[in-house]
């Protein structure tokens, strides 16, 4: 029991060093098997009131209230007019396995409903995204302590790998017929119909009809993952983002 009350500590010592995130304090905190991490009793705040040390419900309390912020901004972030389309980082291109349609298409003088396409079909995942919060707070609720202690000691996206692991296929799932409905709407289906169509009958190509809502799904749910791992990484490096006094504790320590 020394053995593993010690690898604890050192384990806690180590990360807190890493100059990737900055971890709780995490004094007072049990481990499976009744093993609690000492620490500091009291701590300051960039308020400058004193606190003592987190107890497993503040810990877990202050690392959901943190997934939920991150998944809120992100989540609206990704359902704004534009929230796809014009962020690089998760617009969502033509699909690559019919790239060489787009590609044809521009060569012939096409290329503006290319483009059209392409704009509905992100108007369909920003449209979509709406649907992703109650997902992932019901993943956020069944959190273990064991779940809460990997996600604080880990990694700068350690809570985003979590609800990856979680989520991932029930958000697909559930994404699937309100991705169709949104495709429909915007008229992303018809484009996407109407260019292949175009393209099959061009003479010696070879005919494609991939999959366009499996495609838009699973790009859409890789950019809410994308924005939500800016907002977690946001929200451990960046005291000004911990926006209430159970965040600063949990994610700051003396921030």
């Amino acid at each position: 029991m020394k053995k593993l009350a010690l690898a604890a500590l050192l384990l806690a010592t180590t990360l807190s060093a890493s100059a990737q995130i900055r971890l709780p304090n995490l004094g007072g905190i049990k481990l499976p098997g009744g093993i609690t991490l000492p620490g500091s009793s009291t701590g300051s705040t960039s308020s400058g009131t004193r606190v003592g040390n987190l107890s497993n419900s503040e810990a877990a309390s202050g690392l959901k209230e943190a997934l939920l912020q991150g998944i809120g901004k992100g989540a609206d972030q990704a359902s704004q007019t534009d929230g796809f389309y014009l962020n690089r980082l998760i617009r969502i291109p033509f699909p690559p396995d019919a790239q060489r349609v787009a590609t044809t298409l521009r060569s012939i003088g096409l290329g503006s409903q290319v483009d059209k396409f392409e704009l509905s079909l992100n108007r369909g995942a920003e449209d979509a995204a709406k649907s992703a919060k109650p997902i992932f707070i019901s993943a956020i609720k069944s959190l273990t302590f064991s779940d809460v202690w990997n996600i604080l000691t880990g990694q700068k996206d350690a809570a985003t790998q979590f609800l990856k692991r979680t989520t991932s296929t029930q958000l697909v799932a559930a994404f699937s017929p309100i991705m169709q409905k949104s495709l429909d709407q915007v008229g992303a289906t018809r484009y996407y119909t109407q260019l292949a169509g175009t393209y099959n009958q061009l003479p010696l190509v070879q005919k494609v009809q991939p999959d366009l809502n499996q495609y838009a799904t699973g790009k859409a749910v890789d950019g809410l993952f994308t924005l939500i791992a800016q907002e977690e990484a946001n929200i451990r490096e960046n005291p000004v983002a911990r926006t209430t006094e159970l965040l600063r504790r949990v994610f700051g320590g003396r921030s």
